[in-house]
């Protein structure tokens, strides 16, 4: 059977858990490894840990963050944000981490993703690929780097293209235009890149209902969802949410 995923998201900042809109008004929202045991404990299939502005102050993976959260949980957790090079990916690892997501450095050294694929396999790499909206590329959408505060002129939909040639087990697209709206994810964003690829996509940016995380699966292709707001705020628990896309034909792990 092949199960849709329900993934929790941790945006973590000075190591506590936040959550913004578009990137930035970041709003901070409790403690990332009490979140991740309530999400693992209420029946969340994964994790994922985004130490959202490792890359913009130059710095690693916060460490003691992570190792916390991992400590706590009987779930995958994937982590994200600073991760720079193979032994940093070796280290998220030696914590207990199931999988590593690169970002900023596979566009700006696309041979690292190839390398990290290679060392640890390719099921434990995943690239994400924050995206906005531009009429200037093929695709329409642009993949930005450094927290979203710059393009890179690169269309998301080739890019997703190369990463996977180069061996990403998985593909985590984000729109920065509908991150923390709660008004629906970028459907076409997520429908070109799932429909360019083989490798499985995680919907990622904007969930508000459990209409869109239904959406997410059947009109944008998507393998698994992302949630942040409508988990982190009460709005729904994680077994409304799977419930509710059980009750419509979709197959999830209750």
């Amino acid at each position: 059977m092949d199960y849709r995923r329900v993934i929790p998201c941790l945006d973590v900042k000075d190591g506590r858990l936040v959550k913004g809109v578009n990137f930035v008004r970041l709003k901070e929202v409790g403690d990332p490894a009490e979140a991740g045991a309530a999400y693992s404990d209420a029946g969340a299939d994964e994790l994922v840990f985004l130490d959202i502005t490792a890359t913009i102050e130059n710095r690693p993976t916060l460490l003691k963050a992570v190792e916390r959260t991992v400590q706590r949980i009987s779930i995958p957790l994937t982590v994200g944000g600073g991760v720079r090079s193979l032994e940093d990916v070796q280290t998220l690892f030696d914590l207990g981490v199931a999988k590593v997501s690169i970002n900023t450095a596979a566009v700006a050294r696309p041979e690292f993703v190839q390398e990290a694929a290679q060392r640890f396999g390719s099921d434990r790499i995943v690239v994400a690929i924050d995206t906005r909206k531009s009429s200037d590329l093929p695709s329409g959408f642009e993949v930005v780097v450094r927290g979203g505060t710059q393009g890179s002129g690169l269309d998301a939909v080739a890019w997703a293209k190369k990463v996977e040639a180069l061996g990403a087990g998985a593909i985590l697209p984000t729109s920065m235009d509908t991150d923390g709206m709660q008004t629906g994810y970028d459907i076409p964003m997520t429908r070109a890149i799932a429909d360019a690829v083989r490798v499985p996509v995680i919907a990622s940016g904007g969930a508000g209902t459990l209409e869109h995380l239904y959406e997410a699966i059947v009109e944008g292709h998507a393998d698994a969802v992302l949630v942040a707001s409508i988990a982190h705020f009460g709005i729904f628990t994680i077994r409304q949410m799977k419930e509710y896309l059980a009750s419509r034909g979709i197959a999830v792990r209750l």
